[in-house]
């Protein structure tokens, strides 16, 4: 599909889009949670020294690979082939996708759609990176309000958002609506985690509600600067005996992932700088749309949706699911 002619078609004299910049752009109203949403992730992904270095690229892509493609990125061609239409449904500044399609973009047709204006560094950065793309197009807008009538993508991608809409089930609903009948939609939620850090992560998130997204960043420093000192100690302690209510294991454990699991996030990779893992943290503690699943609800919203799951990685941290459309469905 040519989404820019489209686009140019069916949004030009509509009053609900503006053209800005070459991009389509929706004029319409969020909800409180999704407008605080966009002006979060606006303000993360346009700070993108934070983001774009050798060693976050390096690793971003193997933990891409990993989930998504069992380590093996070739792998990405059973499920993105000539001429088919890509939905990055919630593409930020485009960092997965362009790590995880980058073999690909000289044949697909590719859609970025975000609700920020970080749409604008993705366009920026994909037109950059892959010249000889055969179709990149962007779109800002609500993902629950796409300007589409039938199913037209081949694949929807969606790598760390659903969690920030105002619902993961609709939204795995909505999207599926939007695949053709054998399209895979491809995404990642959020987990939910052990009861102690669920009941510290939203305490935190909440005290960060008032500022400012600059004041937020900053608030989160020393709590990251506190990550940083536990990882940096290198110690492992020996938990005695399982207690099951906190979900905590009997066994031995590195006294940071102990923390960063069962008490809150404080992101750690020695590899890294402090406003790299600041951005981790300020990812997770920003948004006020958080929603955590357990492996089962989100089976139980993808059958639903007449979506069958081929693979699901389940992590700490996360879900990962690579899911067909049924052909009935």
């Amino acid at each position: 599909m040519n989404f820019n002619a489209y686009f140019t078609e069916k949004l030009h004299s509509s009053p609900d889009y503006k053209l800005i910049n070459n991009i389509y752009r929706q004029a319409g109203l969020y909800s409180n949670t999704q407008e605080q949403t966009k002006d979060s992730f606006g303000y993360k992904w346009n700070r993108e020294e934070t983001y774009s270095s050798d060693i976050v690229m390096e690793k971003t892509s193997k933990w891409l690979t990993d989930r998504y493609l069992n380590g093996d990125s070739a792998l990405i061609h059973n499920y993105l082939f000539e001429g088919c239409d890509v939905l990055d449904a919630g593409c930020g500044a485009a960092l997965s996708a362009g790590l995880l399609f980058s073999d690909v973009f000289e044949f697909i047709n590719y859609l970025g759609v975000d609700i920020s204006n970080a749409i604008d560094v993705a366009q920026r950065r994909l037109n950059n990176l892959f010249p000889n793309a055969k179709q990149l197009a962007f779109l800002q807008n609500d993902l629950l309000s796409l300007p589409f009538e039938q199913p037209v993508f081949d694949v929807i991608f969606s790598e760390g958002v659903l969690h920030h809409t105002d619902s993961v089930e609709d939204s795995i609903k909505y999207l599926t609506a939007l695949l053709k009948a054998g399209g895979h939609l491809m995404f990642y939620v959020y987990k939910k985690k052990a009861p102690v850090r669920e009941f510290c992560d939203d305490y935190i998130r909440e005290q960060l509600k008032g500022m400012s997204d600059a004041d937020a960043w900053a608030a989160l420093e020393p709590l990251t600067l506190l990550g940083k000192t536990l990882g940096d100690l290198n110690i492992e302690i020996d938990i005695p005996a399982d207690i099951p209510y906190l979900e905590i294991k009997q066994g031995k454990v590195n006294l940071q992932l102990f923390v960063y699991w069962h008490i809150m996030k404080m992101y750690y990779r020695q590899e890294f700088s402090i406003d790299e893992m600041n951005h981790i943290n300020y990812d997770w503690y920003r948004p006020l749309n958080c929603y955590r699943h357990t492996p089962e609800e989100i089976e139980k919203f993808c059958i639903d949706s007449g979506l069958n799951i081929e693979r699901m990685k389940t992590e700490e941290a996360g879900i990962t699911v690579i899911a067909r459309k049924n052909l009935g469905a």
